[in-house]
């Protein structure tokens, strides 16, 4: 009997039904707005609120105007209001206008008139460059450095403080610029050049200080700082970037391109104050007080008459249509939040990638850190960071949002004072990860450009001269007791949960944050412990944790405290006649449940490595959680932290025990890299080692594969010995050796990784990768103890993709076997 497909409307059907029936979704730190914008697209009431005005205005702009103007058409003079055209040539349509594309047609209409009318004003200061063959190029980026005096009084020149004098690292357009020392003025030009003569290969400024290019004299940091503060730090011009023939051109800087960047007088700039004590902040020390300072004077007259051309286009749509207020509202919201963006390329803390050959932003992470040598880009190109690409990207998230749906609701709001949750939500939230990320100080980079555009459009939001700070949870500096503000705030925000909360359904709470302190052989977390005890004396039993692809595991390459996924914790209200446990009840049915938890964990579930004492929270704070207490002998309460320490020991425990299944050998090199790495240790350490798992004393001549014995030592084979010209033992591959013939494809580079891993799968003898899997897990714990994250990336990328990997060798054996038949 066949099984007929769904008919194609059900999907809508179903998002009928839900947005009717289903309760309403609330995020009481709603943030950018991501949680309400996915309820929002499956159709349900989504609710949000966020005390920064910053986040509130970007959700009300993702779920709460688009609705509002959904299926109308634009009203720019140029849009064909009887629909829009969709594809090109013969394949090209004519559609009524749905959802918001005609919202999204009109952002981009009137991005393009401000564009060019700013071009018209200050198009000037953003001349062109002539390439070697005399042709006008249009400039991408100019590229400067800082300088400071030299304290030598024997040299004196303005010190160029640059990170790297590389402009290109693509192979095929390798370029950098030289400076040039002159005597005569005592200064230092820069020359772009294509060949590496010359050229200084190591920087001129780090963490501990500076050296002088002219005449070697190294300065400390405090000299930097010191002179940076007194108002002697400067900026020279190293490069021109322009745009050539399919690649980029790097030219030499020139004296116009130098004075004209220098013309600039912007009439206004935002005069408010950096804060004295932030998260994330680092640029006070040199003397950069005030939010202009993170801009060059051109930039500054940049922004400031992009500003300016938002309040014209409110003039410009009253011109074009009869639409009321509401909509040149709606149109000019989107618009200064492209401002927002071209600010957060156009500023002197906006890096250029030598690699990409782009320019980057200032928020590569979440800080503004100090940058010696920086990218100026051109708004006007047709690159990177550029005001057209910056209006374009924002009218196609509009596009793209779900206007048709619910419209939804944001509320600025303290979330420990007010919640917006009368009608019994489900609570699906992102709090702050306690002192992570200092939220409000950071967005008054946007605010200062934001509140002078839109003050009269949401005076509710917009009032204060910066985004509040006195009531935000974090745990920042600038309170006297940080983590009893965090702690309170969360307890407050939590309680109100717990009381509006439905009981119909979990509450999710989502959370990236990485157990990372040692305490007596387990791992804690201050910012994990604040969660747990708030989520606990809130009234809420933790029925679980899982984790849900949201991060990059790259962030692992530069050892950020990183995790591959965001965890969820899943949450219900605890009955209120909760028992009462001891404390050695709880171990008791810790150990009894917790392995097979893990079991469903590792395979059902299959939870990569660097998730997994997160993932693992779950089963053991379940136990925790369900009771309304655990008490020791003395009917003292076994707090939080001791609760996830004994977790993790028994997670530990759960892990080491897996040992147990890996053949011998294996064990033997676990074993080795335990004590020795991949270092040459005694060959006395390996016959006991042997001894100890049975095995033959002349074991280094039967896995002569694995180690290589010299001199009276033996040494652990690398990873790069395990390359695919190796060929297999004639025995059963051991796990050890399948692990690392795996393990070698994901420490390259190329896309064969997965492929090259399978290859390994399907030629293992005893096919099992199981094992493979198990010890990958373990040595990711193991070099993450080590602090090492290039070597645990590689095993937790190998984990990630096994079952990829699996099925690949199981088409591969299937393949072997039809072409033997």
């Amino acid at each position: 009997m066949s099984v007929l497909p769904p008919p194609p409307r059900l999907n809508n059907l179903i998002i009928q039904y839900l947005a009717e029936h289903a309760p309403t979704i609330y995020d009481p730190f709603c943030g950018g707005g991501s949680i309400p914008l996915e309820t929002q697209r499956l159709g349900m009431k989504a609710v949000g609120s966020d005390l920064n005005p910053v986040a509130v205005l970007i959700t009300k702009a993702l779920i709460e105007i688009p609705p509002k103007f959904a299926n109308k058409p634009p009203i720019n003079p140029d849009a064909n209001p009887m629909g829009m055209t969709v594809g090109k040539g013969r394949k090209s349509q004519k559609l009524p206008w749905r959802g918001a594309a005609g919202l999204a047609a009109d952002i981009r209409y009137y991005g393009k008139w401000m564009r060019e009318e700013a071009f018209k004003r200050i198009g000037h200061l953003y001349p062109t460059i002539k390439d070697e063959n005399g042709n006008d190029r249009t400039v991408i980026a100019w590229l400067w450095c800082r300088t400071i005096p030299c304290s030598n009084p024997a040299c004196g020149i303005d010190m160029p403080m640059m990170k790297t004098f590389q402009l290109s690292k693509k192979a095929n357009n390798r370029y950098w610029t030289k400076p040039i020392i002159d005597r005569e003025t005592n200064t230092i030009s820069f020359k772009v050049q294509n060949h590496p003569t010359d050229v200084p290969t190591e920087a001129t400024v780090n963490r501990n200080g500076a050296t002088c290019i002219a005449c070697n004299t190294s300065v400390r940091l405090d000299y930097v700082r010191q002179q940076a503060r007194e108002g002697k730090m400067s900026e020279q011009m190293t490069a021109i970037v322009a745009e050539g023939d399919r690649k980029r051109l790097f030219i030499s800087p020139t004296d116009d391109h130098m004075q004209t960047a220098l013309s600039a007088e912007p009439e206004w700039k935002p005069t408010a104050t950096l804060p004295e004590k932030a998260l994330g902040f680092a640029v006070q020390n040199y003397g950069i007080t005030n939010w202009h300072q993170l801009f060059t004077e051109r930039q500054l007259l940049t922004l400031t008459t992009f500003s300016d051309l938002v309040f014209e286009v409110r003039s410009l749509i009253a011109q074009d249509s009869d639409s009321n207020d509401d909509y040149a509202d709606a149109v000019c919201t989107y618009l200064t939040l492209a401002v927002g963006r071209v600010a957060c390329h156009t500023s002197s803390f906006a890096i250029w990638h030598t690699s990409r050959e782009t320019i980057g932003q200032v928020f590569g992470r979440q800080a503004i850190s100090m940058i010696w040598d920086f990218s100026e880009v051109n708004p006007f190109s047709d690159s990177t960071g550029n005001h057209l690409g910056q209006i374009n990207w924002i009218a196609k998230a509009v596009e793209h949002t779900p206007a048709e749906s619910n419209p939804g609701k944001v509320h600025q709001a303290d979330a420990s004072t007010t919640v917006h949750a009368n009608d019994g939500p489900i609570i699906v939230t992102d709090p702050p990860y306690y002192d992570n990320i200092g939220y409000a100080d950071l967005s008054d980079f946007f605010y200062v450009w934001i509140r002078p555009i839109l003050r009269d459009t949401y005076p509710e939001l917009f009032a204060g001269m910066l985004t509040p700070k006195a009531e935000e949870m974090v745990a920042a500096p600038r309170f006297e007791e940080p983590r009893q503000h965090f702690e309170d705030g969360l307890n407050k925000t939590l309680k109100l949960i717990r009381q509006r909360c439905t009981d119909d359904y979990p509450s999710s709470i989502f959370y990236a944050y990485k157990q990372q302190e040692e305490e007596r052989g387990g791992k804690t977390s201050t910012g994990w412990e604040t969660m747990l005890n708030a989520l606990i004396d809130s009234g809420f039993h933790i029925i679980g944790t899982w984790p849900m692809r949201t991060e990059l595991t790259t962030a692992l390459k530069t050892n950020l405290n990183a995790l591959a996924s965001s965890v969820i914790l899943v949450c219900r209200p605890r009955p209120e006649d909760a028992p009462i446990v001891t404390r050695s009840q709880f171990l008791s049915k810790l150990k009894q449940e917790l392995p097979d938890a893990l079991d469903k964990l590792t395979s059902g579930t299959h939870i990569d490595p660097v998730d997994m004492p997160q993932a693992a929270i779950g089963p053991g704070m379940e136990i925790y959680s369900q009771y309304s207490q655990v008490i020791r002998n003395n009917g003292q309460p076994v707090p939080v932290r001791e609760a996830l320490i004994e977790i993790n020991d028994a997670v530990a425990t759960y892990f080491d025990e897996q040992q147990g299944s890996l053949d011998n050998e294996t064990r033997l090199c676990l074993d080795w890299v335990t004590q020795h790495g991949f270092d040459k240790g005694p060959y006395g350490d390996v016959q006991n080692m042997a001894r100890a798992r049975n095995l033959a004393m002349n074991i280094v001549n039967d896995i002569q594969h694995l180690m290589t014995a010299q001199g009276g030592t033996v040494q652990l084979n690398p990873i790069q010995y395990f390359n695919p010209e190796l060929k297999s033992s004639s025995r059963d591959t051991t796990a050890w050796e399948g692990c690392m013939r795996m393990a070698w494809h994901f420490s390259q580079e190329d896309g064969k990784r997965i492929p090259g891993a399978a290859e390994v799968a399907a030629n293992m003898l005893n096919g099992n990768t199981d094992n493979v899997e198990t010890l990958a897990r373990i040595l990711y714990d193991h070099y993450d103890r080590k602090n090492q994250p290039g070597n645990a990336l590689i095993y937790n990328t190998l984990v990630h993709n096994m079952p990829d990997i699996r099925k690949a060798a199981d088409e591969m054996q299937r393949a072997n076997q039809t072409a033997i038949i």
